[in-house]
């Protein structure tokens, strides 16, 4: 299972980093059939994505991804592998780079938060569907390839 293109975009402050670094994880569960896959609504936005937060400051990137999303989902999980980072400028028009890792439950249970107020296990077809932003949609494909 190689890594696969998910953005070329690459915006990048005058130093050449991201002004905001983010990493995340597509839990997969994989003892369904077919697989299911994690999808979060944020109500911020009022949009289903992929749960992903910031770094905090000297924090390593597949830290950050496990902590993210058990703060987003309650679940405990493992890297499995790591999938193409995504790069993007955010609403407040900063760079921002997301690291990704597709991931597996090992346990935990969702309770609705300030940030994610629902969570819902969907095979890959309907993920599509309900997934807001193409990159996402992107790497739910790529996880599961």
């Amino acid at each position: 299972m190689g890594r696969r293109p998910v953005s070329r975009r690459r915006p990048l402050d005058a130093q050449g980093e991201p002004e905001v670094r983010a990493a995340g994880g597509v839990i997969v569960d994989s003892d369904s059939e077919p697989p299911l896959l994690a999808v979060v609504h944020r109500p911020r936005y009022d949009d289903w994505s992929l749960p992903k937060g910031k770094l905090e400051p000297g924090e390593g990137w597949e830290h950050a991804a496990l902590r993210e999303v058990w703060e987003e989902t309650g679940l405990r999980c493992e890297l499995v592998r790591e999938l193409e980072p995504t790069s993007y400028e955010d609403r407040r028009g900063r760079s921002k780079l997301v690291r990704w890792w597709t991931m597996l439950p090992l346990g935990g249970q969702f309770a609705p938060n300030d940030e994610v107020d629902q969570l819902r296990w969907l095979p890959l077809a309907e993920a599509e569907r309900v997934l807001t932003h193409g990159s996402d949609r992107d790497l739910a494909r790529a996880a599961l390839a």
